[in-house]
C-alpha cells in the first residue's frame, strides 16, 4: 500500500493539475512533497522505534497513513493536497522497514529468507504496477480514488497486526532516548535538499539554476556535518555507525547503484513508448510490467533455496544476467514489437529478482537484533534514493543522447544521395511538410538510439558491482538473526 502510493499518482499528474488549475510543472510537487518527507523520516526509524516500540509505531503509522490518504482524496485545494502528501510521507515512512521487521519476527529461523522474499516482492513489484493501476483508476473513476483505495487496506492491515502482535506490543520496552536536535536539523536540511535537487534538477536545467546550486551546497554541507556529528554522538538520531558493518555497507552500495541502473529503464522506456511509439499510459505500463512478473516468479524460489547458497554468488549471477540482457537487448528500432519489449523487460526483471532479495538478506546478515529496524530504515532510504537518482539522471542522459544522435544523423543526411532524393520525392506535401516529416523520423530514431545507448551503459555499469559484492563476508548462515 505504501510503496504503491509512491508511483500510483504519477500518471494522474495532468488530471490533478487540470483539476486545480495549476501548471503541469507545479503538479509534480505532488510527487516531490511525498518523496522528500518520506526520505527524511525513513532514516529516523531506529530512533523512533526506541521511543514508541515497533508494533505501536507500525499500527500508528498505518492508521495515520490511511487518514492522510483520505485527506489527499478530499483535498479542496492544491495547497491542501500538498500538505496532505507531506503528512502522508512523514507518517508512512515507517511502514516499509517495520513491515520487514515484523514479518521476520513471525517466521521460524529456517524460513527467514522466505519472509524476506515475500517482503521483497512487494517493495519491487508495487512501484512497477503503480502507474498501471493509477492510470486505470484515473480513467475509470477519478484521481481521488488513487488515495481512497488505501482506506480498506489500511484499516484491515492495522487490525490484523494488532491481533497478531497484541502480546508483543504489551511487552515492548520503551526507551526515553533524548532528541538529538542538532542531528535532526542536519538531517532535514541534508536529505530534504538532496531530494529536492534530484526531483527538480531536470525541470530547472540542473546547475544552471541558482536554486539547484544552493540546494547542492546546503545538501553537501549538511550531510557531511550529519555524518561527523552522528558518528560521535552518544544517542544518534541516525545510526551512521551501522556502516562499520562490512556486509551492510557493501550491500547498500550495490543496492544503490543497481537500483539506479534498473529504474533508469523503468522511467525512460515508458516515456519513449508514449512520446515516440504511440502507446498510451496504460499500454506502456502493461508492456514493461513483465519485469514484475519475473520478480514474482524468481523471488519465492530464492526464499526457499537461498539459505543453502552463497548469497554473494547469487547476487553476482543476477548482476551478470541483467548486464547480458541489457547489452544484447539494446537493439530497439521503429519496428520493435510490444512482445519483444515485454520479453526483454521480463528477463531484466529476472536479473533484478536474483540480486535484490539476496542483497536485502546480505545487508542484515551481521546486524544485531536490536539494530534490525534502524538498518532496515537506512537500507530502504538507500533504495528510495537510488530510484530518485535514476529518475533524475536517466531522463537527463536520455535527452542529451537524443540531441547528440539527432545532430549526428542530420550531419550524415546527404542531399546529393540519389536514394535520399528519391525517398524525399515520395513524401507527399510541400517542401516544408517534407522537412517536418524528415525531422520527425530523425527525432524518433534519435530517441530509440538514446534508449539503446542507455541500455548498453547500464549493462556495462552493473558489471563493476560483481567484484564489489565479493568484498562482503560470506554469511555463515543467511538466516541467523532472531527477532
Amino acid at each position: 500500500m505504501n510503496v504503491l502510493d509512491s508511483t500510483i499518482v504519477n500518471v494522474s499528474l495532468s488530471h490533478i493539475a487540470g483539476n486545480f488549475a495549476v501548471a503541469p510543472s507545479q503538479g509534480t510537487w505532488v510527487i516531490t512533497s511525498y518523496a522528500v518527507s518520506e526520505a527524511i523520516f525513513l532514516v529516523l526509524i531506529g530512533w523512533l522505534t526506541k521511543r514508541l516500540g515497533i508494533v505501536k509505531q507500525y499500527i500508528g503509522s498505518t492508521l495515520l497513513f490511511t487518514l492522510a490518504s483520505v485527506l489527499c482524496g478530499i483535498a479542496p485545494t492544491f495547497e491542501f493536497l500538498l500538505c496532505a502528501r507531506v503528512f502522508q510521507g512523514v507518517v508512512g515512512a515507517s511502514m516499509i522497514p517495520l513491515s520487514q521487521t515484523l514479518l521476520l519476527s513471525i517466521y521460524p529461523k529456517e524460513k527467514k529468507s522466505l519472509a524476506i522474499g515475500i517482503w521483497s516482492m512487494t517493495v519491487i513489484v508495487a512501484p512497477i504496477l503503480g502507474p498501471i493501476i493509477g492510470g486505470w483508476i484515473t480513467d475509470q473513476l477519478s484521481w481521488r480514488w488513487c488515495f481512497y483505495i488505501n482506506l480498506p487496506f489500511g484499516i484491515f492491515s492495522s487490525v490484523m497486526v494488532y491481533k497478531i502482535f497484541k502480546q508483543r506490543m504489551k511487552e515492548e520496552k520503551i526507551e526515553k532516548v533524548p532528541i538529538d536536535v542538532i542531528g535532526l536539523i542536519f538531517l532535514i536540511l541534508g536529505v530534504g535538499s538532496l531530494q529536492l535537487l534530484l526531483d527538480k534538477g531536470n525541470d530547472l536545467d540542473w546547475f544552471s539554476s541558482n536554486f539547484i546550486i544552493a540546494l547542492g551546497v546546503i545538501s553537501t554541507i549538511s550531510l557531511i556535518c550529519l555524518f561527523i556529528w552522528e558518528w560521535n554522538h552518544k544517542n544518534p538520531i541516525v545510526k551512521i555507525r551501522l556502516y562499520e558493518n562490512r556486509n551492510f555497507l557493501i550491500a547498500s552500495i550495490c543496492l544503490f547503484v543497481s537500483l539506479s541502473i534498473f529504474f533508469s529503464s523503468v522511467v525512460t522506456i515508458p516515456m519513449w513508448l508514449q512520446n515516440f511509439m504511440g502507446y498510451n499510459s496504460t499500454q506502456s505500463g502493461l508492456t514493461v510490467a513483465s519485469s514484475g512478473v519475473a520478480i514474482l516468479m524468481v523471488t519465492p524460489f530464492l526464499g526457499v533455496y537461498l539459505p543453502k547458497l552463497d548469497s554473494r554468488k547469487v547476487i553476482a549471477i543476477g548482476f551478470f544476467t541483467f548486464s547480458l540482457v541489457s547489452i544484447l537487448g539494446a537493439n530497439y528500432n521503429p519496428e520493435t514489437t510490444k512482445s519483444y519489449i515485454s520479453i526483454n523487460r521480463f528477463f531484466s526483471g529476472f536479473g533484478l529478482g536474483l540480486f535484490f532479495m539476496p542483497l536485502s538478506l546480505l545487508s542484515l546478515s551481521e546486524i544485531s537484533d536490536s539494530d534490525i529496524a534502524a538498518a532496515s530504515g537506512l537500507f530502504n532510504f538507500i533504495k528510495n534514493l537510488g530510484s530518485s537518482v535514476a529518475t533524475s539522471l536517466s531522463v537527463n542522459y536520455w535527452n542529451n543522447r537524443q540531441a547528440i544522435n539527432h545532430q549526428s544523423i542530420i550531419e550524415n543526411v546527404n542531399t546529393g544521395n540519389t536514394n535520399f532524393i528519391q525517398w524525399m520525392s515520395m513524401i507527399p506535401g510541400t517542401v516544408d511538410e517534407k522537412l517536418q516529416t524528415l525531422d520527425r523520423i530523425i527525432s524518433n530514431q534519435s530517441a530509440i538510439m538514446g534508449i539503446n545507448d542507455m541500455m548498453v551503459l547500464s549493462g556495462i555499469g552493473i558489471l563493476f558491482l560483481i567484484p564489489i559484492v565479493f568484498l562482503a563476508k560470506k554469511p555463515k548462515n543467511a538466516t541467523h538473526f532472531e527477532l
